[in-house]
């Protein structure tokens, strides 16, 4: 038998459309796959359905809770269908806010941390070297700069004291020997009592132009760019470990890219990357607390080479030869030069055409 249609506006209509509006709720939540076709424009069969249910619900009733179903509906079914358009939306998304984090977080360093700390610079008679040298003055850094030529590291010297270092001294010789490489750190166990972060930033004499297989100008250079830089980390790594300092390399882009008309500074450079990420590696695998850094830098024009070009030679860069060696001092004129302890050695024959010259 057909039961009579109540009037909706009366008591008894009323309750029977939230009777069958529950009912369709119970549905909905029984049978939830009919919400999750259509993604998007909700166009299935199923989402016209439940549309089309929805919409004479609430043309014969005041039931304002339903009004949100058919972009639920909408909602669910981007979730369920659209995962992967999410993902690939948000994990890029993700990256960014990470990235933004991470590049704007606020430097934590303060100069009053290398205030005391020992340290060795190589190469600091000039450019990278000696501005470094002057920065850790500022800071009253303990400084042992080395280099080849005295007469510069006595006024590198002179300035670092002047800056507010809290001590300032030098060791002249050339890294080409390793001897001194071990020397230079020695000496800052003697005169520094520790060593709380080596800076090696010295480089041989090159040239800029076509290998010309020259096998014992490589062999040089790898003995100062290279070797020298094993033998003073070997040396000082005891040190090191026992103030949990760090090892600063000054490196260069050529180490990571080849480069044409620079193989043997090149190969040099990518001995260094290899060796130092390396052992950097196998210090976090010995939880051994010393810190290794490269720095990878592009051409610095640090004022000690020019560039000329000539037909004849290519590329080839003519570059002015490096001052004589300075005489191994005797104890009388050690004792003249009032600018701290110094140890000079005499420097082996250099090459004489170069364009990443050895600091002078």
């Amino acid at each position: 038998m057909k039961r009579a249609r109540q009037n909706p506006n009366s008591p008894a209509g009323q309750a029977e459309q939230r009777g069958a509006n529950q009912r369709l709720l119970l549905g909905l939540s029984i049978h939830p796959p009919v919400i999750f076709q259509g993604f998007g424009s909700c166009s299935s069969s199923a989402n016209r359905f439940l549309k089309s249910h929805v919409a004479a619900s609430l043309r014969s009733s005041s039931a304002e809770g339903f009004l949100f179903l058919p972009s639920l509906s909408c909602f669910i079914s981007w979730l369920h269908s659209g995962m992967g358009r999410l993902q690939k939306i948000l994990i890029p998304f993700l990256g960014l806010v990470l990235a933004f984090w991470f590049y704007s977080a606020r430097d934590t360093f303060k100069p009053e941390m290398l205030r005391g700390k020992r340290v060795i610079v190589t190469g600091a008679s000039t450019g990278i070297g000696e501005q470094i040298a002057y920065h850790l003055a500022r800071m009253g850094s303990h400084i042992l700069i080395t280099a080849r030529t005295e007469a510069k590291l006595q006024n590198v010297v002179r300035r670092c004291l002047e800056l507010g270092a809290a001590s300032a001294r030098f060791v002249s010789g050339t890294m080409e020997d390793t001897a001194f490489a071990q020397h230079v750190v020695r000496e800052a166990q003697t005169s520094l009592g520790g060593l709380d972060m080596l800076i090696l930033n010295h480089v041989g004499a090159s040239y800029f132009g076509f290998f010309d297989g020259d096998v014992e100008h490589v062999r040089k250079l790898l003995e100062i760019n290279f070797l020298s830089y094993v033998a003073m980390t070997t040396s000082a790594l005891p040190m090191l470990k026992e103030s949990e300092g760090s090892i600063v390399v000054v490196s260069s882009m050529a180490g990571k890219v080849g480069f044409p008309f620079t193989v043997p500074y090149s190969a040099t450079k990518f001995a260094l990357d290899g060796f130092f990420s390396s052992l950097r590696q196998e210090f976090a695998i010995q939880s051994i607390n010393v810190s290794i850094t490269l720095c990878i830098l592009g051409f610095i024009d640090t004022g000690k080479s020019s560039a000329i070009p000539t037909p004849a030679q290519g590329l080839s860069i003519p570059i002015p030869a490096p001052p004589p060696a300075p005489p191994h001092p005797s104890a009388g004129a050690s004792a003249a030069v009032p600018l701290g302890d110094r140890t000079s050695l005499p420097p082996k024959n250099s090459l004489e055409s170069h364009l990443f010259p050895q600091a002078a």
